[in-house]
Order: structure tokens, then C-alpha cells, then sequence
């Protein structure tokens, strides 16, 4: 019990949104690994590690690429809230057994690599900060909705509003609604 207080306490000391993740956490240590998860949820472990590693990458990219001001505190922020939502989903994806890709989408920062100033800002808006947002609501309500376990539904579930919240602001990005 004081071990699972304590990594209770270490998540809050390194700010990791404790909040919405330590309960998750706490659950998933009182009740042990689970035998066998599902491939839906085995999935959904892959595709939000992928999204997460790929928003990070490209948030990156936004930073030293992008024109925009604007553009460039919204890649921060991204940077910052999905390395906490992944540090998240591997406390719990590790304690399932589940081994996510750590790698981003090369698809998605091929577009962006080589494009700077406002052509860049346009393809992060759409591609990354709208696009990318919409489709991890619609993966993390999936999972909050019909995921098979208890620990990794419960996660998604605390995670959608912030990630909601990511795509409402990614749709108020300069040149937005052009992009959309």
C-alpha cells in the first residue's frame, strides 16, 4: 500500500498530469498485469504511441521551422501535454505487457521536413495540429467507448478532453479554417 502511495507521489513530483494519469496508474498496480489483452486494445496502444511520437516530432520540426508565432506556442504546448500523455500510456501499456512503437509516422514528417515559414505552417496546421487531433479523438473516444480493458479504457477516457481541447485550439491556428 505505501509503495503504491509512493509511486503516487513520484508521479506528482515529476508533474507528469498526475491528475488524470495517477489513478489510471494506481489501478492498473493494485490489480497486476493482465493476462491477455485484446488486439483492439493491443492496437490502440500502437496507433496513440504513434500519434503521440509523431505530434512530438512534428512539434519539434514547428519550432524551428515554422513563421508563425502562434504556430510555434501551439507545437510547444503539443510538445510538452503529449510527452506527459505518453508517459501516460507506457506506464500502463508496460504494465499489460504492451510494447508500443516509439516511432512517428514518417509519412506525416516527410511532408513536413523540408517545408519552412508560411508553406510549413499551412501542412502542420492541416496535417498535424487538425487532421492528426481528429483522428486521435476519434481513436481515444473508440477506446473510451468500447475498449475491452479496464485500465486502458479508463486512460483514454481521461486523456479525450485534453486531446479534444488540442484540436479546438488547433482549429482557432492561423489559416485554420482555410486548411480544414
Amino acid at each position: 500500500m505505501n509503495f503504491r502511495y509512493s509511486v503516487q507521489a513520484t508521479i506528482v513530483a515529476l508533474g507528469i498530469g498526475a491528475t488524470f494519469l495517477a489513478p489510471v496508474y494506481a489501478q492498473s498496480t493494485a490489480s497486476g498485469t493482465s493476462a491477455s489483452v485484446s488486439a483492439s486494445d493491443q492496437q490502440f496502444v500502437q496507433d496513440a504511441s504513434v500519434a503521440g511520437a509523431t505530434e512530438i516530432e512534428a512539434g519539434k520540426l514547428a519550432l524551428k521551422n515554422s513563421s508563425d508565432p502562434a504556430v510555434k506556442k501551439f507545437a510547444e504546448r503539443m510538445i510538452n501535454e503529449h510527452k506527459k500523455l505518453a508517459h501516460g500510456l507506457d506506464m500502463v501499456a508496460e504494465k499489460k505487457g504492451i510494447k508500443g512503437p516509439a516511432t512517428p509516422d514518417a509519412a506525416v514528417l516527410g511532408k513536413l521536413q523540408n517545408l519552412k515559414g508560411a508553406d510549413f505552417d499551412k501542412v502542420y496546421v492541416s496535417t498535424v495540429a487538425i487532421d492528426g487531433h481528429e483522428k486521435a479523438v476519434a481513436l481515444f473516444q473508440k477506446e473510451s467507448d468500447s475498449g475491452s480493458d479496464p485500465q486502458l479504457k479508463a486512460l483514454a477516457g481521461k486523456a479525450l478532453p485534453t486531446i479534444k481541447h488540442h484540436l479546438t485550439m488547433a482549429q482557432q491556428l492561423p489559416g485554420a479554417k482555410s486548411s480544414s
